[in-house]
């Protein structure tokens, strides 16, 4: 396996096509086919599968991938650093659920380090997604929660991925809401107080299990609920249609404004938000910086 056949791999992958990936790498289709296949020969396994409308990656393929990138983007940074003597940007890249909190603590550190030197990308998204990212490298860190309920079937799968997970913050449960909302005046809600109020979830595309839900009581049975694929969206149901969404009580007026609030739901649960990380890797600097900014939200958290 050599260095050359790694970023043949990676090319072909961000096209998903052998004779675009062939064109930019400026060699025939043939010899970069032959390349992959003697390195999928070498490694025993299919990083591809040949389809009739084209290639997509194994499932073996996509944590292959993960792991090629990294060894050629640590290969970049050594040889602008020692041998072209260039600036590289180091990269940072954070995966999430829908927590505004880890939005700022994000904004946060980006002021600290400034972008002159650094590359940084942050993905809001669905629970599997932020796990597939961890595990495929494409993040280097992913924010997300447990409770009693899920915590047993995403153990196991991050068990499955070779990753860990690690607690940040532990929540008491909250009815995130727009002020206008008569509930908004009261100091404790009632799951019954809810039943006139269209209850607001993420959506999980394929993997819209009970357990990859970011919202806890996720079995409830909610006289109405509405389902979106954004924070923005969601605001605009609470002030819409009077909707609210169950959250961990951390709020940001920084981002979302002051024309919400958080009022505690009368119930025993708990969910603690933490960090997932491929088992056995070092945190970066950056992502050191980002998990200390998270942390501040302790004094703030509401259990």
């Amino acid at each position: 396996m050599t260095l050359i056949q790694l970023k043949y791999v990676i090319t072909v992958a961000e096209g998903n096509s052998f004779n675009e990936a062939a064109r930019k790498l400026f060699i025939s289709q043939p010899s970069l086919s032959a390349a992959i296949h003697s390195m999928e020969k070498e490694i025993g396994f299919d990083i591809f599968r040949r389809l009739q409308t084209g290639i997509v990656l194994t499932p073996a393929g996509e944590e292959f991938i993960g792991y090629a990138r990294q060894v050629v983007e640590q290969y970049d940074l050594l040889d602008a650093k020692y041998i072209e003597k260039t600036k590289v940007k180091k990269k940072f890249s954070v995966s999430m659920q829908h927590y505004t909190f880890s939005v700022n603590a994000f904004v946060e550190m980006v002021k600290h380090f400034g972008m002159d030197e650094y590359e940084f990308a942050v993905h809001e998204t669905k629970t599997h997604e932020v796990i597939e990212d961890v595990k495929n490298f494409r993040s280097e860190i992913g924010i997300l929660y447990r409770n009693d309920f899920n915590e047993k079937v995403l153990t196991k799968l991050f068990a499955e991925y070779d990753l860990e997970f690690h607690d940040l913050l532990e929540c008491g449960v909250y009815v995130y809401l727009w002020k206008g909302n008569p509930l908004a005046r009261k100091k404790e809600i009632m799951l019954e107080d809810l039943a006139e109020y269209p209850c607001l979830s993420f959506e999980q595309g394929d993997f819209n299990s009970f357990y990859f839900a970011e919202e806890v009581l996720s079995t409830y049975q909610y006289k109405r609920r509405i389902k979106a694929n954004d924070r923005a969206t969601l605001l605009n149901l609470m002030v819409g249609l009077n909707g609210y969404t169950l959250c961990s009580g951390i709020i940001c007026e920084e981002l979302n404004g002051s024309d919400y609030c958080a009022v505690k739901l009368k119930t025993e649960e708990k969910m603690t938000i933490g960090y997932l990380s491929r088992k056995g890797s070092l945190i970066s600097e950056i992502g050191q910086k980002y998990l200390e900014e998270i942390i501040k939200y302790k004094n703030k958290g509401m259990v």
